[in-house]
């Protein structure tokens, strides 16, 4: 592996081959946050329910999370390069179908079909710019760098970019915009990337299907609690086979001598408290993101380009924290007083958007203040939760331990995102006025009051677990 990275290091094309690395790693996250001001378009051309929104948003991270880790196990088994082109054309043709969609069920199919492409692309994406970059760690200090940003911009410009698709093509392209991208993909990365590595060993197929199964399965039984009750059997066992099936898969990693995630490696300090902490993080800011966008078009009336565009504050300082700002503060205050911090931050937004959100408000007054303070709480938060979970792994670990932070945050995104919209659903139908929208209202007042509360206490669990030794602060990204 050294005589690999030291020869890869020497290789003239490694910047232009970590250009399309950053712009695959853009596409896998401009695809959780692109639909985000298309949701009410999506609902009245294709018929789908206000609790059933979710599902355009959840059929892809579930997968996406769910199959992370079963993406970068096939990238070691067959080659980075292979697996990173086999995901870019699942992931171009379930884009042409989520875009063609004539339904709900298709749009659904065609999400989570994108969800798998993008687990394939994102593993063996970064193990190519391991390699590519490992000889020097300046230039991978640099690599890095450029990597965290073109997440945190894939993020954020996803919601203004969809807001401009919407409102001056259609809703459609938020999804057809990756074809043409995933072509270009296709076409330049034979010459740009080297086969990569590949080592002997068996997939943990059961490993994968079960810990994919109890994921759907949990999140399906918190979407249609509301509209079955809590407590009626369909609930209650849709739950408890989810369950049965997480400590399924904890069993089969237990005694498998090849599993997909060895359970050794929570032993590495600050793994676990860090993994948690991303689930907290996720927990929080992907619920500010999915109803604030409805808050705006469906209480405000913006239109879906007026939306995008009164998210763009948020990108901006998300860019410029991120890119710029947070590995300094790192440098000099540590992970865990960020990471604290931040989710501070973020949950003081959800706070102000539960309680100065009115029916008849504006946008000066009401949303920028509230979202300039999440962002930048999420700005602050984000790379210290990655760096704690990627803390006192082993080299060789690396790779699994990144799988597990980015399955911790799609996973927390999902989780969160359906308990949010089963407790506006109910606020919302136990409303008592007649006004639809003051009801509807009423739903995302209690989304953000309960979102704030999980990043309060994601902000109390990494203040007693997280632990920031010196060395942690000097492990953050030199080009940040």
């Amino acid at each position: 592996m050294g005589t690999q990275a030291a020869l890869s290091q020497a290789d003239p094309r490694r910047w232009k081959a970590l250009a399309l690395l950053c712009l695959a790693n853009f596409i896998v996250i401009m695809d959780t946050s692109i639909i985000g001001v298309a949701l009410p378009a999506i609902k009245e051309a294709l018929g789908y329910t206000q609790e059933n929104l979710q599902w355009i948003f959840n059929a892809y991270v579930i997968f996406f999370g769910g199959l992370l880790l079963l993406g970068g196990r096939l990238s070691d088994l067959f080659g980075q390069r292979r697996i990173f082109m086999w995901g870019f054309l699942i992931l171009t043709l379930a884009s042409l179908l989520a875009g063609l969609a004539w339904n709900e069920e298709s749009l659904n199919v065609g999400r989570a079909v994108q969800g798998f492409g993008s687990a394939l692309i994102a593993p063996s994406a970064l193990t190519i710019v391991m390699m590519l970059f490992s000889g020097n760690p300046r230039e991978l200090g640099k690599a890095l760098g450029f990597w965290g940003a073109s997440a945190a911009a894939g993020g954020s410009a996803g919601v203004f970019l969809g807001g401009v698709i919407t409102e001056w093509l259609s809703w459609q392209w938020t999804f057809l915009i990756n074809v043409p991208v995933g072509i270009i993909a296709l076409l330049v990365a034979p010459g740009l990337l080297g086969k990569g590595t590949r080592r002997e060993g068996s997939i943990d197929v059961a490993g994968s299907i079960s810990v994919t199964a109890a994921l759907v399965l949990v999140v399906y039984g918190i979407v249609t609690a509301e509209h079955n009750g809590w407590g009626s059997p369909s609930t209650v066992w849709t739950l408890v086979m989810g369950a049965a099936l997480f400590i399924l898969f904890l069993i089969i990693q237990a005694v498998k001598k090849e599993p997909l995630v060895p359970l050794r490696i929570f032993k590495a300090p600050n793994l676990a408290a860090g993994n948690i902490a991303l689930i907290m993080l996720s927990g929080g800011w992907i619920p500010l993101w999915y109803f604030l966008n409805l808050y705006m078009q469906q209480v405000l009336k913006f239109s879906a380009f007026a939306g995008g565009v009164g998210l763009l504050p948020m990108t901006i300082l998300i860019a410029i924290f991120m890119i710029f700002i947070t590995g300094k503060l790192i440098g000099k205050f540590g992970i865990k007083a960020n990471l604290v911090i931040g989710l501070i931050a973020l949950g003081g937004s959800m706070l102000l958007f539960s309680g100065n959100t009115p029916a008849d408000g504006n946008f000066v007054m009401n949303v920028l203040p509230a979202s300039l303070l999440g962002a930048l709480g999420m700005s602050l938060a984000y790379i210290p939760a990655t760096m704690a979970a990627m803390s006192g792994v082993k080299p060789e670990e690396a790779g699994l331990a990144s799988g597990l932070a980015n399955t911790s945050y799609q996973i927390g995104s999902a989780i969160s995102l359906a308990i949010m919209v089963a407790i506006a659903a109910s606020s919302t139908a136990a409303h008592t006025g007649g006004d639809p929208v003051a009801a509807l209202n009423d739903g995302f007042h209690q989304a953000f009051f309960w979102s704030g509360i999980v990043a309060f206490a994601g902000a109390l669990l990494s203040l007693l677990f997280i632990h920031s030794p010196k060395q942690g602060a000097s492990n953050a990204p030199t080009a940040m």
